[in-house]
């Protein structure tokens, strides 16, 4: 019976894979944001269900929630870093202040919950850690820039931990999803507060498709969620793992590029070294 603990599992992605996890007959616990969001997630499997309260921008709230799941679950064997939101808007437009609380939510809210686990991981000598990242963090677009920086951010993270961890026996995987049918671009979407005119055929794109397509992502959270159950713990689980035909058509598209790109410029790459 494997014992999860899954940020953000109030709804969405996180919401389907306690759900999944569940229904397998593992032990889930979850942090949620809000108070009135404990019974539900509870009421999935009593006694086999735990939610607690953590602020992903509170370190403390999350070393908290972490402590109350490894005491719950008997041992916590996969963290799942769930939690987060998107930011919509051009860079130029978007405060710092707007930017600061994105990457507290999506980077440090992540790096908090992994250090909070990684002493019992190293100590067993066994855990894994799944963050869930974005084809984003791969592949930039146009109007969501501090989104995706926030997400190629916990990619680097998250590839540098897997060598760090990975001869104390702990696994990581990146998990890189495309559109999902939960709520991102609808109520979790955050909007900069400010917008210029010149952006409105570039920028601007991005929060106009994100809220046209919300409820019809071709992304399956409750499929998604299968896949991740498959991944959790075996030997071979892959270091990113890339969700939906969309995700794949992006990252290789940005791979292709970025391969053609240096190809053509490799001689000058090459010319800076001193002359021996």
């Amino acid at each position: 019976m494997t014992g999860w603990l899954i940020t953000g599992a109030s709804g969405g992605l996180g919401f389907a894979l306690a759900k999944a996890a569940l229904a397998r007959g593992d032990k889930v616990a979850g942090t949620v944001r809000r108070p009135e969001a404990l019974a539900a997630l509870e009421a999935l499997a009593p006694g086999r269900a735990f939610a607690f309260l953590a602020d992903m921008t509170d370190p403390v709230s999350i070393a908290r929630a972490v402590e109350g799941a490894e005491a719950a679950l008997g041992g916590i064997d996969v963290l799942v870093n769930n939690a987060g939101y998107g930011l919509v808007g051009a860079i130029e437009e978007s405060s710092l202040e707007e930017m600061r609380a994105q990457f507290e939510v999506n980077v440090f809210g992540p790096v908090a919950a992994i250090q909070a686990v990684l002493p019992r991981f190293r100590e067993r000598r066994s855990g894994h850690v799944i963050n869930i990242t974005s084809v984003s963090g791969l592949a930039a677009w146009a109007g969501t820039g501090i989104y995706c920086g926030s997400k190629h951010a916990l990619e680097g993270i998250g590839q540098t931990l897997a060598q760090e961890v990975a001869p104390l026996g702990i696994k990581v995987t990146n998990v890189e999803p495309g559109g999902i049918r939960t709520n991102f671009g609808g109520g979790s979407m955050v909007v900069a507060s400010r917008k210029l005119a010149d952006y409105e055929d570039t920028a601007r794109n991005a929060e106009r498709i994100l809220g046209a397509n919300s409820g019809n992502e071709k992304g399956d959270p409750d499929k998604m969620a299968a896949a991740i159950l498959r991944i959790a713990g075996a030997e071979d689980a892959p270091l990113q793992l890339l969700l939906g035909a969309d995700a794949v058509h992006y990252a290789t598209q940005a791979a292709a590029r970025f391969q053609n790109e240096y190809g053509q410029w490799a001689a000058l790459s090459l010319s800076v070294a001193f002359e021996e």
